[in-house]
């Protein structure tokens, strides 16, 4: 009984976390855009710098 209990424990943290991890933001959004400035520009791939060339800065 006390594993059984230890199981359902684990699978309710990793669910629990799973479930705060959140989504990144969505391509265009204001959040994304200010990520994207802050990220340093040789980290970004090609679609990246499409996508914010498309929804950054041409709106």
């Amino acid at each position: 009984m006390k594993l059984m209990k230890r199981i359902i424990g684990g699978v309710v943290l990793v669910g629990v976390a799973v479930m705060m991890s959140g989504c990144p933001a969505q391509v265009g959004s204001e959040r994304w855009c200010q990520n994207m400035r802050d990220k340093p520009k040789a980290d970004w791939s090609a679609g990246d710098a499409v996508d914010f060339a498309k929804h950054c800065i041409i709106k």
